[in-house]
């Protein structure tokens, strides 16, 4: 078995987008490590995050602080739910503050679906297939 885990590159606010994602995935920030504790890394804002990771119930997201210039709207994370009441807890969460793309409906697939980009610029599917 392997697993795939996205890793956010975030110009100064990636602290604040793991701790967003743990109240949204009902999970927590289980990583937190600060350019402060790793010399060797030069960055000018020692206090900012090296690396982060928060876990939930079958979703584990990194995080870190260190490229400023990454590019954005590249890729979109997808979210496979069981149970349509949990996927409008978390599309709620997710898009508050955020832009819906896309609102949660029911899709010509058999499947509620919808799309956003969260205050933090990532961009999201969520999908719950009705065959499950």
């Amino acid at each position: 078995m392997k697993t795939l885990s996205p890793y956010l590159s975030f110009g100064g606010n990636a602290e604040a987008a793991l701790n967003f994602y743990a109240e949204a995935f009902n999970g927590r920030v289980t990583e937190l490590k600060r350019f402060a504790e790793a010399p060797q890394m030069p960055h000018p804002n020692k206090n900012e995050i090296l690396h982060g990771r928060v876990e939930a119930d079958g979703i584990r997201v990194m995080a870190s602080d260190g490229k400023k210039d990454a590019p954005a709207g590249r890729i979109s994370l997808s979210l496979e739910f069981t149970d349509n009441a949990e996927l409008d807890r978390v599309f709620a969460k997710l898009s508050a503050g955020g832009t819906v793309t896309m609102p949660v409906a029911e899709q010509f697939w058999g499947a509620r679906f919808g799309m956003l980009t969260d205050k933090f610029g990532v961009a999201w599917m969520v999908n719950c297939d009705a065959k499950r």
